[in-house]
């Protein structure tokens, strides 16, 4: 079948030919040549999309040379962000982007407007995250870039950045390597940065931000290790539950059937009458049920298939429990 030339295929051409043009400055040329990546970047159909953003960004940094300092940073955070974004099963290339933002942040540091140096350490923080499993990198590092980005990113001024900042920092202090005994800390300080976060990122001004902050406060709430098991299940019942005035079926199906199933693995184990325990909670379980089986038809129908998996497991689990105790 012969190549039907994409829009990709034509914007590399472009980029390279205005390249070898003479009547653009060298400065237009890297200019460019970064926007054009920016936008392979940004909105990638095919794999090939990301390698032309990576080919486009490593040419900016080649001319970039010495004489032009804050565009070589940003084709060298642009190379980062394409490596961090590249599927891959290794470290390589997150060393690689961890070397290309350390390299780019003292000069965003000097000559770029402080949004574009906080862009560069959260990413830079999501990095160092990724590479804390295989001992690359420490989380006390990762936690630090982003409290630096949060100078920049405040509430008032950019809701979502500083959201998703906390969200990070939270997950980040949930894998602190700390001993068995101070467990509770790491949970304590994680349910304190989405409480700290939720006092300013609000339902009606920013709906996405606050869900997927309830949501994930859910999660921690639920398996926080406690003397009070119950309350805190309560409380993160109540936490989906404010999730869910923004996610449901219609507008947001798959944050939906997460939260929902989420939910359903917290009504699992809460007790019907909390006064009574020892009565089991069939009521709960079938709730839970219910929610488990329109999460897995919304993951199925999305070919989310992992997500599908684990789903099926959960609602066999409440099935067998249904079972034992008819």
């Amino acid at each position: 079948m012969p190549h039907t030339p994409s829009i990709t295929d034509s914007a590399v051409k472009a980029a390279i030919a205005a390249i070898a043009s003479e009547s653009s400055t060298t400065q237009e040329k890297i200019e460019m040549l970064i926007e054009i990546a920016h936008g392979f970047q940004k909105k990638p159909k095919t794999p090939q999309d990301l390698q032309n953003a990576l080919e486009l960004y490593n040419q900016a940094d080649e001319m970039s040379g010495e004489d032009y300092p804050l565009l070589k940073a940003r084709a060298k955070t642009g190379i980062a962000g394409v490596l961090r974004t590249i599927p891959d099963n290794g470290t390589e290339l997150l060393l690689q982007a961890k070397a290309n933002y350390e390299e780019a942040l003292p000069i965003l540091q000097e000559l770029a407007l402080p949004e574009e140096l906080a862009e560069a350490q959260m990413n830079l923080g999501l990095v160092l995250q990724s590479l804390v499993p295989f001992n690359l990198a420490r989380i006390e590092d990762s936690i630090h870039v982003y409290h630096e980005a949060l100078r920049v990113f405040i509430w008032q001024k950019y809701p979502q950045e500083y959201a998703i900042l906390h969200n990070n920092i939270a997950i980040a202090y949930l894998s602190m390597p700390l001993t068995s005994e101070q467990e509770y800390l790491r949970h304590g300080l994680a349910v304190q940065t989405f409480e700290e976060a939720l006092k300013h990122i609000q339902l009606i001004e920013n709906p996405r931000e606050y869900a997927m902050l309830q949501n994930n406060l859910g999660n921690i709430l639920q398996y926080l290790p406690s003397s009070h098991p119950l309350d805190n299940i309560l409380r993160a019942i109540a936490a989906y539950d404010e999730a869910l005035r923004v996610r449901t079926s219609q507008d947001t199906p798959l944050e939906y059937a997460n939260t929902i199933s989420n939910k359903a693995n917290a009504l699992f184990n809460l007790p019907d009458n909390l006064e009574k325990p020892e009565l089991g909670n069939p009521i709960n379980l079938s709730k839970a049920r219910n929610y488990y089986r329109e999460a897995l038809t919304i993951f199925t129908q999305y070919e989310q298939t992992e997500q599908a998996q684990v789903v099926l497991e959960a609602l066999q689990a409440v099935e067998r429990e249904l079972k034992v105790r008819s």
